[in-house]
């Protein structure tokens, strides 16, 4: 038997969810940084200077207006990957692949959200397996909703975001850059709380 549902913060609308994740990323990446060892370059407010060049943002990169790194992580972080869908079923993990696709890239964030499907459906026992290609369509999002309706809500959300961790830790730790792996654990790693899972977006549809 499923556990119950428990109370949550209600978002009033999708687009008031999407403001407040793109907020928790900025409060994440912090400002402007230049480290050499960083394969990302010049940044900030965690874009990158290559980003912020295809966006037609040729000013220098410590001046670049907040205003603009939202818009960038709107529309390639959150729109044009599908995120903004996964956001209306579930705020947390909707969250989490914004995040994760910030740091590791938005199609990787999506492979491991249908690999951690794929596993979570017993290997097609419980709900047809998804082709891991890193595009959220129509299939993906079923998943998920089958999901729901097998473990409930909110367990769904929490073994979802326990594959994704496993997945980004892993592949932190085969990137062989020691000198960010703290940071990366301690700051994309666990980073949306179990409890977030009861969160959900007022009339919330994909």
């Amino acid at each position: 038997m499923n556990a119950p549902q428990v109370s949550g913060k209600v978002w009033g609308s999708l687009g008031a969810a999407v403001l407040a994740i793109v907020a928790g990323v900025f409060a994440v990446e912090g400002g402007y940084s230049n480290n050499p060892a960083d394969p990302g370059g010049e940044t900030n407010h965690g874009v990158t200077v290559q980003v912020a060049r295809d966006h037609g943002y040729q000013g220098p990169m410590r001046e670049l207006p907040k205003a603009t790194a939202q818009r960038i992580y709107t529309q390639d972080y959150i729109e044009s990957p599908g995120f903004q869908r996964v956001i209306a079923l579930s705020p947390a993990v909707g969250e989490k692949l914004v995040d994760a696709g910030v740091n590791a890239g938005p199609p990787r964030a999506a492979r491991w959200f249908q690999q951690a499907l794929n596993h979570l459906g017993r290997g097609g026992a419980d709900f047809p397996a998804v082709d891991a290609d890193g595009r959220i369509g129509a299939k993906t999002l079923a998943a998920y909703q089958a999901l729901e309706r097998k473990r409930g809500r909110v367990k769904a959300c929490e073994l979802t975001l326990k594959l994704i961790d496993a997945q980004q830790g892993a592949h932190y730790m085969g990137l062989n850059k020691p000198m960010f792996i703290v940071g990366w654990a301690d700051n994309r790693l666990g980073n949306v709380p179990p409890a977030r899972c009861a969160e959900s977006v007022n009339g919330g549809a994909p």
